[in-house]
Order: C-alpha cells, then structure tokens, then sequence
C-alpha cells in the first residue's frame, strides 16, 4: 500500500516540529539501544508495521542482539534485560495504553530508582513520540516494506 497522503508536503511546518523533537530525544543521556526498545515495544502494542520494521533494523545496527530484539514483547519472563530496561519497558506500555493503564505512583517510584528526574521526562517523551509516530503512520498508510 501507497501512502495516502504526501504528508510531508502537505504539512511540512507540523512535520518538522515532529522532526525537532525525534532530534531532542536522540540527544538525551538515554542509551541508544533503550530507545530502540523502547520504540519497539511501543510499536508492537499500537500494530505499527512500518515503525517495528524500521526500529528493529536501527537497532540491529546499533548492535542489539537479534534474541532481545526479538523477545521485547515478552521482557518480563526474559533475564537479559537491566533492571533498569525492565521498568522503563513497564514504563512504556503503561503510556502507550494509558486510557486503561494510567501511570501508577508505584511505577514512578520505581522508575526513578534508576532514572533521574530530566531522564524520567525525556523517557516520557520518547514513548510519546513515538507513539505519535505510530499513529501518523498508521493512519497514513504506511506499511513496511
């Protein structure tokens, strides 16, 4: 399937305020590799083809193994992510569906037994973004290719 709409050319001004910001969070103090997790877990929750597509291949680049790219979805049962990777993945889903999920003080808490408080913002941040990006790719009809 084709893209639906030139959204770039159409909204340019809106686009480059999404770009802006996806350039803020690759300058965070946020390991690469966690973004990229982070950015796939999102992914798969919202069904994002193109944005799972194009963050495992990042990641693969950047050096992440295939067997954690591959079992993110399952990172509870798995014991070669950090601790500190585990709650910022919990961190993830619970944004991602926060309709259902809300962010609970106990989450917080134990997200920021790891993370500092402009970390804590900037993972929020990142899982937003990406969110964001799932959701204009989804509805403009991107697919993975």
């Amino acid at each position: 399937m084709e893209p639906r709409i030139s959204y770039y050319d159409i909204a340019p001004d809106g686009m480059n305020i999404m770009k802006e910001m996806e350039k803020y969070t690759k300058m965070t103090t946020l390991e690469p590799k966690l973004r990229e997790l982070i950015k796939i877990r999102a992914s798969q929750i919202n069904g994002c083809a193109f944005c799972l597509n194009m963050h495992t291949t990042d990641a693969q680049k950047m050096g992440e193994t295939v067997q954690r790219i591959n079992c993110v979805s399952v990172w509870r049962e798995c014991e070669f992510y950090t601790e500190a990777e585990k709650v910022a993945l919990e961190l993830t889903e619970h944004i991602t569906l926060i309709s259902t999920e809300r962010v609970p003080e106990e989450l917080y808490q134990r997200v920021r037994e790891h993370y500092n408080e402009i970390q804590y913002v900037d993972l929020v941040l990142i899982i937003n973004q990406i969110n964001s990006w799932n959701r204009i790719s989804i509805s403009m009809g991107n697919t993975a290719k």
